[in-house]
């Protein structure tokens, strides 16, 4: 019964495995031009959905109370989106020098351009007690900071392929991510009442579409022969991933806890997680869009594939740990509280 129960926990990092698998076994399905016509289902359908269904899950009513926290926020979004990719790019120009594979650095350096994640910090947040209000307003604030910021840090680190004009990826950007995100969020205007009752799987739908993308991403690469993924390279950027997340935990972790900060205990652990984190559901999506005709895309997007899984497990085994280093920081305060002058 364990064993079920972790498996249904667990089931979107199995369904990756799973489609995978699935690509190299049958990679004719999935290409270009192929049954599932993924040049239109994936690049506009697929796309769409997950952001139209972003819109619609976004609690943005509820971000008023965490609004004038400005000190939060702008640590939180510049940490994310401007320290952590070009850390990230400094960290390259010195593994370039190794044998590690190339289209997988250069996946290492996406991780580093993408927004906070829409769901994982808020829950850990909420595990340990920390202040979720502001986990909340960063997810969906660097949600939509992204969408403008992640495409432009791609472009200016990366580049893009050489058979899509900028215009082209703007445009595309605009009609299957800011369209859809601003009519899901309509459409929670209207629905709102409806959606708080029933309380639709909106998390679950995300992960199948998103899904269905990383299978049609894999088959264009089995489909390929000049492709190959080297495992030690492929072991190299797992640990290098686990210790950029911890070597990023440890660095918010000291800025917002040093004396003067003005950031309390709850404070201190939405920003460890906000700052670190980074978005899968996301991140894909814009992937598939800017690199459009990469034959590496798939290898582009292994980091990230591996960052997502390892964020959460981590987060998830610091939850005890940060939870009584909270606690004891919070009882230390009220008895500092209680001290006569």
């Amino acid at each position: 019964m364990g064993l079920l129960l972790r498996l249904r926990k667990e089931w979107f990092i199995i369904g990756i495995v799973l489609v995978i698998l699935s690509a190299k076994l049958q990679p004719s399905v999935g290409v270009k031009g192929g049954p599932l016509k993924p040049e239109i289902t994936i690049a506009y359908v697929a796309v769409s959905l997950i952001f139209f269904n972003s819109g619609l899950s976004l609690k943005t009513e509820e971000l008023t109370s965490a609004l004038l926290h400005v000190r939060l926020h702008l640590f939180v979004q510049s940490f994310t989106l401007i320290f952590f990719p070009l850390a990230v790019w400094l960290l390259l120009k010195v593994l370039a020098l190794t044998a590690i594979d190339q289209w997988l650095l250069r996946g290492l350096q996406t991780v580093g351009c993408m927004p906070p994640p829409v769901s994982s910090a808020v829950i850990l947040t909420k595990a340990v007690g920390g202040n979720e209000a502001a986990a909340i307003f960063n997810s969906a604030f660097g949600s939509f900071l992204g969408i403008v910021v992640t495409p432009v840090l791609l472009l200016l680190f990366l580049g893009s392929s050489s058979s899509v004009p900028f215009s082209s990826i703007f445009s595309q950007l605009f009609m299957t991510v800011v369209v859809p995100l601003i009519l899901g969020q309509v459409c929670r205007g209207f629905l709102r009442e409806y959606l708080e009752r029933r309380k639709p799987p909106f998390g679950a739908v995300s992960s199948v579409v998103l899904l269905m993308i990383i299978y049609t991403t894999f088959c264009d690469t089995f489909s390929n022969p000049n492709i190959e993924l080297d495992p030690t390279s492929l072991l190299l950027v797992v640990l290098i991933i686990f210790s950029i997340q911890i070597s990023f935990m440890l660095l918010t972790f000291a800025f917002s806890t040093r004396s003067g900060s003005g950031f309390s205990p709850a404070d201190t652990v939405a920003i460890v997680f906000c700052s670190t984190h980074k978005s899968l559901t996301l991140g894909i999506p814009m992937l598939k869009i800017v690199f459009e005709g990469y034959e590496h895309l798939s290898l582009i997007s292994v980091p990230l594939l591996i960052y997502h899984p390892a964020q959460i497990l981590l987060g998830s085994v610091l939850v005890p740990t940060i939870r009584s280093w909270m606690t004891s920081r919070q009882k230390a305060v009220k008895l500092s509280a209680l001290q006569p002058v």
